[in-house]
């Protein structure tokens, strides 16, 4: 009997691999995450530098996409990219801070600038 993890999923076992690996890294610090956020006060210096955090992680990859990008982004000029997160941005706060017409007008003005040739 051959107990190698290539004779029972054939070419697929390195995808089920990174589908195991992947869910039990990430899901162990979720589940720690509900469990000691629920005992954590949202206003403790933990919790606000966690956010802080959180929120410069995601201001940095933002960055890297738009001044960095990849693939069929970069054909887009710099201008382009970040006047449709400004204006984005701008829709984020006249809407009352909701994220998703925001999202659809950089959107839209991305693909409309590349579709134009800008």
């Amino acid at each position: 009997m051959n107990w190698s993890y290539h004779a029972d999923l054939g070419p697929l076992w390195p995808y089920v691999f990174i589908l195991i690996a992947g869910f039990v890294a990430t899901d162990c610090w979720r589940w720690a995450g509900v469990f000691l956020g629920n005992s954590i006060s949202e206003d403790s210096e933990l919790f606000v530098w966690v956010r802080a955090v959180a929120s410069a992680l995601v201001a940095g990859v933002i960055a890297k996409v738009v001044l960095f990008p990849q693939g069929s982004l970069a054909q887009a000029h710099v201008a382009l990219r970040i006047g449709a997160i400004g204006a984005g941005y701008a829709v984020f706060f006249l809407t009352g801070r909701r994220f998703v017409p925001g999202i659809i007008v950089a959107e839209a003005i991305l693909i409309g600038g590349m579709l134009a040739g800008l």
